[in-house]
């Protein structure tokens, strides 16, 4: 493993021995321990099938490791049911395909993200007037405070990206993932929805870890590049080291930086 890593915080979370070993027999992610630390974007870049979304959900337990353990920054490991619903409940998850609800507002979608902090009986009695207004604010963080009463499925995909993100910020985590979450978009779109990312990361001390296949845009946002190949982390260090020959361990071959 090449580069020195940048630490600009706290070790938030860590992966210890984690092994990732598919139903059908396919291997994932081989034995990996990492932390990741507060106040970085960290892009997790490799080619189709390297192993980057796995590690990502396994974050938030969306995989369940077949070996190894998440653990927080309080060292404690995520096992039981309770410990993993409040890890999910602070962590914010950004999707490839979006998962909004088509047919309601931006506003109804981005609300939705109160729903894990409420109990059974308080969520029917609907959003309080803080969270709407936490909800707006999030929209206009994005961009999109115009849009707040406009369905879902009226918008470009990049709006419905930054939908998203306002959902994710409306959750108030103190952790974001995103899988992928411009693999869909043109590159202005994506130019926009990382800096949103960086921006959400600077101002709200909230890391960030995103995987990707687009080596310009690892480069251009992340603080940390964490590089896997085949279910190893082959890199694990900031842009600037990520040279020829890390390349080379990562795709197997040159790069294609334009891609």
């Amino acid at each position: 493993m090449d580069g020195s890593m940048s630490i600009m915080g706290r070790d938030i979370l860590s992966v210890d021995d984690v092994e990732v070993v598919y139903p059908n027999g396919t291997r994932a992610l081989n034995k990996t321990t990492c932390q990741f630390m507060d106040g970085e974007v960290t892009v997790l870049l490799g080619p189709s099938g390297a192993g980057k979304s796995t590690l990502l959900r396994t974050l938030n337990l969306l995989t369940q490791p077949s070996a190894g353990h998440i653990v927080t920054s309080a060292g404690q490991q995520l096992k039981s049911r309770r410990d993993i619903r409040f890890h999910r409940r602070d962590t914010a998850m950004i999707f490839q395909q979006h998962q909004l609800i088509g047919r309601l507002s931006a506003l109804r979608n981005i609300l939705m993200a109160r729903l894990g902090r409420h109990s059974v009986w308080s969520s029917l009695a609907g959003f309080s007037r803080a969270e709407k207004h936490l909800a707006l604010e999030s929209l206009s963080r994005v961009g999109l405070f115009d849009k707040a009463l406009t369905r879902c499925d009226s918008l470009s995909g990049g709006q419905q990206q930054r939908v998203g993100i306002a959902r994710a910020l409306t959750q108030e985590p103190k952790l974001i993932l995103a899988d992928e979450p411009i693999a869909s978009l043109d590159p202005a779109s994506s130019d926009r929805v990382m800096k949103i990312l960086r921006d959400v990361c600077r101002e709200d001390r909230i890391p960030v870890i995103v995987s990707l296949h687009q080596l310009d845009f690892a480069k251009a946002y992340a603080d940390r590049i964490i590089g896997l190949c085949d279910g190893d982390i082959v890199f694990d260090g900031p842009p600037s080291a990520l040279d020829n020959a890390a390349l080379s361990r990562i795709y197997g071959a040159p790069a294609d930086t334009t891609n």
